[in-house]
């Protein structure tokens, strides 16, 4: 009896250090989708080339319009973002192969925040696979939200409200604290007893989405 216990107490030693194997086994098994080479090195480098160098092949208006912000915005935020967290820092290899560029990482993640683009459209656009694009969506918002929260994702003080004041009144709008704006988002799965609520007149299930924004888009 004794032998038989110690027997299977072997035996689920034996799954459980399997198991914890299969876990960090990253490399060829069976089971795992084969590796794809997606030239990531050329698309990093296609993608310098295309709004990162001085001599970039399209203008700040267009990366203002697809990046949804200044190109030096957006070399600030990448700057903090790669101090804040190493992953999004190019790497070499085992292999001495060099890894996904910053600016790799950050497109994809802009592309996924301000279009809904999908794990797979990125693919497309950075060279990133599904599991690497949602990780670095993931660690951005994570960055984002600790880096930023104190400076701009708090309420005004007194003293913001008055200098908010002052600039609009010296611009002829006094009394003014900024500007309101609002969005139509259209819900795909409203619940039923909720679509009388949040019907428009076409028939969508929306909600409206109120802002105010001072001069510098602070919301």
């Amino acid at each position: 009896m004794l032998q038989r216990e110690e027997d299977e107490q072997v035996v689920i030693a034996v799954a459980l250090l399997d198991e914890e194997n299969q876990g960090r086994r990253r490399g060829s098994q069976v089971g795992r989708c084969r590796n794809v080479d997606r030239h990531r090195q050329s698309r990093g480098k296609n993608l310098l080339e295309d709004y990162f160098i001085p001599t970039c092949l399209y203008s700040d208006v267009d990366f203002r319009r697809r990046y949804r912000m200044q190109p030096h915005l957006f070399n600030k935020v990448m700057h903090d973002i790669c101090n804040y967290d190493a992953y999004f820092v190019q790497k070499c290899d085992a292999a001495r192969v060099f890894g996904l560029l910053p600016e790799q990482k950050l497109t994809a993640v802009i592309q996924m925040l301000a279009y809904g683009a999908s794990a797979d459209q990125v693919d497309e656009i950075a060279r990133m696979g599904k599991s690497t694009t949602l990780e670095a969506l993931v660690r951005f918002c994570d960055a984002v939200e600790t880096l930023y929260t104190r400076d701009y994702l708090r309420r005004p003080t007194p003293r913001d409200l008055q200098r908010l004041l002052q600039k609009a009144e010296s611009r002829g709008f006094p009394g003014m604290i900024g500007s309101i704006d609002c969005m139509h988002w259209q819900r795909k799965n409203c619940p039923t007893v909720w679509q009388g609520d949040y019907g428009n007149r076409k028939g969508q299930k929306i909600i409206i989405l109120e802002a105010v924004a001072d001069f510098d888009t602070w919301v």
